[in-house]
């Protein structure tokens, strides 16, 4: 268990990074509205209002909430923090611009609302703004010692749902996607989830489709089956941290030529969690599991990347594609999950998150990925 005092520690330790991160950019100030990184920074999830919440950090290790008034009692007190409540009939525009009116330059998340951000910029026309995201991405992607105990206990959750499966738990032959898919999502919730962030149930011709959605069909035997399934599990109301994993299975029995499909998909997974490295960027990455898939007679039918980040959002830097030329670092946390998908007939995905150190790759999941029947 993760005490309340750990979690203080690490909102403060990344608060500073971000003001030492500042200082290193020339940065005189960062503004944070609904992004994750106001999570990620205080532990609290702002709710979308059409009232601003805004948090200030700036370079000289100051952090203050600008905050509706009636928002402010859901805010656990930090060290450090201090609360600025604003009410209705007061400017909050004019109070941020009295924190900033003397900066150069501030950086704002990309989660600024037009309504928000043009309002500010008009009171403090000298100031110039720059997009903070791309400050912040990289202390984001590094996780630290409690996100990755987090990120561990969602994962573990995710694969007792699997074995569930496995042992036939939660039945998939004949029976409708929608209602394996809502079974799945309940098990989720079972194992320590706080939520349901997806289920994808794809049988037969639909598990052709990476993002397909469940529908009534009938998972019949000799069917191929996706499942890929995930949620954000979260401790004593703290921010939640996201689980991610895919596992193909056959029903009754496996489909005439899914095993020869499925192997070369199993060597393209199991060659890239053995061969990525930090240092390795993105594309070459990518290209690891794409290169067996294409040498295996199948490259036409990979059609997305080989995975993306995971932490407080589904989806997060570092991306492993062609588009990335940038090195994975040691401490980022990503999903490795090559897939084939032959229109209207069968498609199939593995799917792991795992944890980059210096020594490689190491598997959050433990899931069985070896193809395996089920009833």
């Amino acid at each position: 268990m993760i005490e309340r005092s750990e979690f203080e520690a690490a909102y403060r330790e990344r608060q500073m990074k971000v003001s030492r991160q500042l200082e290193a950019s020339g940065v005189d100030a960062l503004l944070i509205t609904l992004g994750r990184e106001l999570p990620w920074l205080i532990g609290y999830e702002a709710m979308p209002l059409e009232r601003i919440t805004c948090l200030y950090v700036d370079a000289a290790g100051s952090t203050r909430l600008v905050i509706p008034k009636l928002e402010a009692p859901r805010v656990r007190k930090l060290d450090g923090l201090e609360l600025i409540p604003w009410t209705d009939g007061e400017d909050p525009f004019a109070i941020l611009a009295s924190m900033i009116g003397g900066a150069r330059c501030v950086a704002v998340d990309d989660r600024w609302l037009a309504g928000w951000l043009l309002p500010l910029m008009e009171r403090v026309p000298r100031v110039h703004f720059i997009s903070g995201t791309s400050l912040l991405s990289p202390l984001r992607q590094r996780k630290d010692a409690i996100e990755l105990q987090l990120l561990r206990a969602a994962a573990g959750a995710a694969d007792r749902v699997a074995e569930r499966l496995l042992r036939g738990e939660i039945q998939v032959a004949r029976r409708p996607e929608r209602v394996v898919a809502k079974e799945i999502g309940e098990a989720l919730l079972e194992e320590g989830h706080s939520k349901v962030n997806f289920t994808i149930v794809g049988s037969g011709p639909n598990s052709a489709s990476p993002h397909h959605e469940p529908t009534m069909r009938t998972i019949m035997p000799e069917d191929a089956l996706v499942l890929d399934f995930g949620g954000t599990l979260s401790i004593d109301g703290e921010p939640g941290y996201c689980s991610d994993i895919t596992r193909t299975f056959a029903v009754g029995e496996v489909p005439p030529g899914f095993t020869a499909l499925y192997d070369v998909l199993s060597q393209a997974q199991s060659e890239a969690r053995a061969t990525i490295r930090v240092g390795m960027s993105g594309r070459d990455a990518d290209l690891v599991a794409r290169s067996v898939i294409a040498e295996g007679g199948y490259g036409e039918y990979f059609m997305h990347r080989l995975g993306h980040g995971i932490g407080l959002d589904e989806h997060e830097d570092p991306y492993l594609s062609g588009e990335n030329q940038l090195p994975l670092e040691a401490g980022t946390v990503f999903s490795i999950e090559p897939g084939i998908y032959i229109p209207g007939r069968m498609g199939a995905r593995i799917e792991d998150i795992v944890y980059l150190d210096g020594e490689g790759v190491h598997s959050l999941n433990e899931a069985p990925r070896e193809l395996l029947v089920l009833s």
